[in-house]
């Protein structure tokens, strides 16, 4: 059986930047600045979920798959939190629906078999 290709390295690089920023409560400077939402993290996780759904739903990729706009997928998840944690701002543009939306995880079991003398977990 064939398998799709891999992301992009480039699509990596801005997932990995992205989870950095706001792991290190630095995502959105400017419009994050001052506002402590790590916080927020451990006690609702629901909004760590929906920041990531809304940068992967935002985050648009060119034929080769890279990422094309991906400060602006970070400043739409950046809004989010921002309106999230403070209730005297409000997102402009107001988020759409298909922004928002949380697609189901993947099956429980891969498709691809895994390496032979991998542990599964």
């Amino acid at each position: 059986m064939l398998y799709p290709k891999k992301l992009s390295p480039e699509f990596s690089g801005a997932l990995r930047t992205f989870s950095f920023w706001v792991a290190n409560g630095t995502l959105g400077y400017p419009l994050l600045e001052g506002v402590d939402y790590r916080s927020c993290l451990g006690e609702e996780p629901s909004m760590l979920e929906m920041v990531y759904a809304i940068f992967a739903n935002v985050l648009e990729l060119d034929e080769e798959g890279v990422p094309v706009n991906a400060k602006y997928a970070e400043y739409r998840a950046a809004q989010y939190i921002r309106q999230y944690c403070d209730a005297d701002y409000t997102a402009v543009p107001a988020f759409e629906e298909w922004e928002q939306e949380l697609y189901g995880p993947p099956e429980r079991e891969d498709r691809k078999p895994w390496p032979p003398g991998a542990p599964k977990a």
